[in-house]
């Protein structure tokens, strides 16, 4: 006789299997977890005999993959909402950078801020994620852009995983952009990287990943290049900022890197999109940047699908160019921006988010993996792209602890 910590019943299940079939659905379902791990999944006729600690009837809901949150920025200093509101009065970004705005405000306040000061403002964000199904964030630092700063967000991060039950990946951005004591110095800041913060970052064991902003106002190809050659010997996989503004050729670099993703891509060519192919890169789209700036150009979507290239969507959550706290809503704006399909945007922040992340364990409901796991008041996983403002959350399992209801 089967033995599980928790069975579900009467549920109706979106596994988000890639197996040919509409979001991996089953009807009529159950699912069985112990000890933080699926152990049995399928039609509840076929449920075998067993016994369980708690057995829930969740009345018909819908199941799906708990929500991942596969790129922010969540830890930061202060906030720019004045520039917000002075760039629709019509000043442009270059005169707020000029008068000390623009992403260096928000380096120096993350400079200036405390350990506990950062916490505590990035906790708001966290509680706001959770509380719309995300059970795991990946958090970049960034902000920092010095040896000190840039650990002390790391920590920070790895702080809000030890408070929060959602699971943390963290992320090194020291090359998000050069910092003012490099003014004109882009490669020696590179090679600071290179030589000093990275290795302390990995010798710590502070960052699952590294990443970098490759555009023509941030970093070139070649320095991008140097630098995720030095994460490539320290043993840590990639991700790129890339194409956002230009077609730069960061799709292709991040390929060359076989990254996890490759992140905006407004402006990747189809010889980008082929090499992400190749590489098994993934394209995590930010509907949030692009509703923010106004930007007129698309990510190339028809591209993407016709190459194969899994599609990942995230909230870009940072004080600049996304301040979005809301995963759901990033849903819905990739349908109505994008024209993505709902399947595609559920896949885009469960399957497609874990692959991005390099998390084979999660993402998808199925025997093995992780007992995440989001419990929804809808009558078809349509809704969760479908509705804006609206969070049909009912309950959500996280490594399979159950985090309360509605």
């Amino acid at each position: 006789m089967a033995r599980w910590d928790t069975v579900l019943t009467n549920a109706r299940v979106a596994t988000m299997r890639d197996d040919g079939s509409a979001y991996g659905a089953i009807e009529r379902a159950a699912i069985a977890f112990d000890q933080g791990v699926i152990t049995w999944l399928g039609p509840q006729d076929q449920l075998p005999a067993g016994a369980a600690d708690i057995i829930t009837d969740v009345e018909g809901r819908w199941i799906t993959p708990a929500l991942i949150d596969c790129h922010t920025h969540l830890v930061f200093g202060g906030n720019r909402a004045a520039e917000f509101e002075q760039r629709l009065r019509g000043v442009t970004y270059e005169e707020i950078a000029r008068q000390g705005g623009g992403i260096m405000a928000t380096v120096d306040a993350t400079r200036a801020a405390s350990t506990d000061q950062l916490f505590a403002t990035a906790a708001r964000r966290m509680a706001a994620l959770l509380a719309e199904g995300v059970a795991t964030v990946e958090i970049k630092s960034g902000y920092g852009l010095n040896h000190e700063s840039e650990i002390k967000m790391l920590q920070v991060a790895e702080q809000l995983g030890d408070a929060y039950p959602m699971s943390i990946q963290r992320t090194f951005l020291g090359a998000h952009t050069t910092p003012r004591e490099y003014k004109g110095r882009s490669g020696a800041y590179i090679d600071l990287l290179i030589n000093e913060i990275l290795p302390a970052v990995a010798a710590a064991g502070a960052a699952d990943a590294v990443d970098a902003y490759c555009e023509n106002i941030a970093f070139s190809v070649s320095e991008v290049r140097r630098l995720f050659t030095a994460a490539r010997d320290l043993g840590l996989p990639v991700k790129l900022h890339a194409d956002q503004l230009s077609n730069y050729g960061g799709a292709e670099l991040a390929a060359e890197f076989s990254a996890l993703s490759a992140d905006h891509l407004e402006y990747t060519s189809v010889a980008g999109v082929m090499a992400m192919a190749q590489a098994g890169t993934v394209a995590t789209l930010l509907p949030g940047a692009f509703l923010t700036l106004r930007e007129t150009q698309q990510p190339p979507l028809a591209a993407l699908r016709d190459a194969g290239v899994p599609i990942a969507i995230a909230t870009d959550c940072n004080p600049g160019t996304a301040p979005v706290c809301s995963l759901q809503s990033m849903m819905n704006l990739a349908t109505s921006l994008f024209r993505m399909t709902p399947e595609e945007t559920l896949a885009g922040v469960t399957r497609n988010a874990a692959k991005a992340l390099g998390l084979e364990d999660r993402g998808v409901l199925d025997i093995g993996k992780r007992a995440d796991l989001a419990v929804w008041d809808i009558e078809h996983p349509a809704e969760l792209s479908y509705w804006l403002g609206l969070n049909p959350l009912q309950h959500l399992y996280i490594d399979g602890d159950a985090l309360g209801s509605r």
